[in-house]
């Protein structure tokens, strides 16, 4: 006879908020991506798997992820001072215009979705997630007892697919090809998370300057599918 095991209601609540039906609009966004096809510094499923290798070895895991699990540990202390300073930290680190205005956007989104779902302390603390998205990100995971680790390699898995999923409408590429990319990298999620939570504070960071190039031009590329 075999045993049913029941997935834990954590790891639910996890594929929740990594749901593409989120509505935080993660699809509107390619973070750069779609003027670096217009540049054709990404044009096939080989130079696309290049340029996500090197932000997820660099930007995610020198960069996003320790910040976001500074957040965490901010909100599992009920630290909101500290939650206050890398929610700054981060928004200091967005190179453009574009790029900012995507991470407030994106925050204030899914504070309204946490406050929909009635998630406690969420609407005393409103004007601070709002910040950022992973503010609320990082105050959802605690909220819900989703793992440190699961919160940070959830969180690149997420940004992972949404870019996957910006590089197949725009080069364009085949759905095969975008999962075969997603299937390979995916393999660097769990040694980016690890990765990110021995970061020191004082290492915290990351200088893209092709994503912050491609950012910036993009803000006046003649014709655009993405608001990023």
């Amino acid at each position: 006879m075999t045993t049913r095991i029941k997935p834990q209601l954590p790891q639910l609540r996890l594929f929740q908020l990594l749901s593409s039906n989120l509505p935080v609009g993660a699809f509107s966004y390619s973070q750069g991506l779609e003027w670096a096809v217009e540049a054709q510094w990404v044009h096939d499923a080989e130079s696309l798997q290049a340029w996500l290798l090197e932000l997820l070895q660099g930007q995610m895991q020198q960069q996003e992820l320790p910040l976001l699990d500074r957040m965490f540990q901010a909100c599992a202390q009920q630290d909101m001072a500290q939650l206050a300073h890398w929610s700054d930290e981060l928004l200091a680190c967005r190179e453009t215009s574009e790029l900012r205005a995507e991470e407030i956007n994106r925050g204030r989104a899914l504070t309204q979705v946490l406050i929909s779902l009635e998630m406690p302390g969420v609407i005393e603390r409103k004007q601070l997630l709002d910040r950022c998205q992973l503010a609320g990100f990082a105050w959802a995971c605690h909220a819900w007892g989703i793992g440190r680790s699961e919160c940070l390699s959830g969180f690149a898995w997420a940004w992972l697919e949404n870019t996957v999923l910006a590089a197949v409408k725009t080069i364009p590429l085949g759905q095969s090809a975008g999962q075969q990319t997603l299937f390979k990298l995916s393999e660097q999620l769990p040694e980016c998370a690890a990765g990110a939570m021995e970061i020191e504070i004082q290492d915290i960071g990351y200088a893209s300057l092709a994503v912050a190039f491609a950012s910036a031009a993009h803000e006046t590329q003649y014709t655009r599918l993405y608001r990023s």
